[in-house]
């Protein structure tokens, strides 16, 4: 069984308001991935996703593919073990 990790994702750029974070949560559906992405204050979509390793680099590939709703300029990523507790993948 592969490990679960959790990706954490901002992403920057026109990001807001042009469906990214529903085009998010189908991508991460389509992956089997849990999690959710948020639109911040400052404009950025923070993307959390927990599961298998290979899912969340493709998952990561996807938000930096030039495929994305709106405009991506940068993703930064941090990555973890994952913490549990999700179900689903929100927009928030």
């Amino acid at each position: 069984m592969t490990d679960r990790v959790r990706l954490t994702a901002w992403v920057h750029g026109s990001v807001q308001g042009v469906g990214f974070r529903w085009w998010t949560r189908s991508r991460a559906l389509e992956l089997g991935l849990v999690g959710h992405a948020t639109n911040r204050p400052d404009g950025r979509v923070l993307v959390i996703a927990e599961g298998p390793r290979p899912e969340c680099d493709r998952l990561l590939e996807l938000l930096r593919s030039g495929t994305t709703p709106g405009v991506v300029d940068l993703v930064v990523e941090s990555w973890s073990g994952a913490v549990g507790g999700l179900v689903g993948f929100d927009e928030r």
